[in-house]
C-alpha cells in the first residue's frame, strides 16, 4: 500500500513539473501592449503600463498551448495627465468599477511555421465577446517572442458611452498590438 503511494505521489510530482515546464514567465521591461485608434481621423498609439501575461505554450504541440492576458485598464497613457485621467472614467474604461481587462483563449492551433491562431474571449468593461487573431511566435535566444494585432469595435465593450457612442470624433475601430516576450 506504502509503495503504491508513493508511486502516486512520484507520478503526480512528475505531471506538475511537465506541465510547469511548459509555462512561460513573461518579461515586462521588453513586452508591451497598445490601443491604436483615430481620434478626428489622425492615428493615435496609447500604451499600456500595467499587465500581465501568463502562456503555456510548446512549439512542439502548439495546438495544447493557453493563454491568459489581464491589462489594467487605468494604466492607459495616452501622454498627457489629463487624456490619462479622462480615459479611466466611467464613460470610458471605468477603471474603477472595471480595473481590468482580460483576454482568455479557448484556442490555438497551429499555422505554419511561427504562426498561430488564436480564439478566445475578450472581456472589457464587463462585456464580452469571443475574437480570433493570428499571432507570430519566433524564438530568441531562451525566449518565445510573441506578436499579434486583434482589430475590436470599441462600442462592443460599451468603450465610450453617451455623447462618445459618436464615432466622429473617436473612431470605433481600435487594434490592440501586442509584443510579448517570456522565457521558461
Amino acid at each position: 500500500m506504502k509503495t503504491m503511494k508513493k508511486i502516486a505521489l512520484v507520478s503526480l510530482m512528475g505531471v506538475a513539473l511537465a506541465a510547469s515546464a511548459a509555462a512561460l514567465k513573461t518579461d515586462p521591461a521588453k513586452s508591451t501592449v497598445t490601443a491604436t485608434f483615430k481620434q478626428m481621423n489622425v492615428p493615435v498609439d496609447a500604451k499600456f503600463k500595467k499587465f500581465s501575461a501568463n502562456i503555456d505554450y510548446d512549439a512542439a504541440k502548439p495546438d495544447a498551448s493557453k493563454a491568459t492576458v489581464e491589462v489594467e485598464t487605468g494604466s492607459m497613457d495616452l501622454g498627457d495627465a489629463e487624456y490619462n485621467k479622462e480615459v479611466a472614467k466611467k464613460e470610458w474604461f471605468n477603471a474603477a468599477q472595471f480595473p481590468k481587462a482580460t483576454f482568455v483563449s479557448t484556442s490555438i492551433k497551429g499555422a505554419g511555421a511561427g504562426k498561430l491562431n488564436v480564439t478566445g474571449k475578450l472581456t472589457i468593461k464587463g462585456k464580452s465577446a469571443d475574437v480570433t487573431f493570428p499571432l507570430t511566435v519566433k524564438a530568441d535566444g531562451k525566449n518565445q517572442v510573441f506578436e499579434g494585432a486583434l482589430p475590436i469595435k470599441r462600442l462592443t465593450y460599451n468603450i465610450g458611452e453617451g455623447e462618445w457612442k459618436d464615432t466622429s470624433m473617436v473612431a470605433d475601430d481600435v487594434t490592440i498590438k501586442f509584443h510579448v516576450v517570456a522565457a521558461q
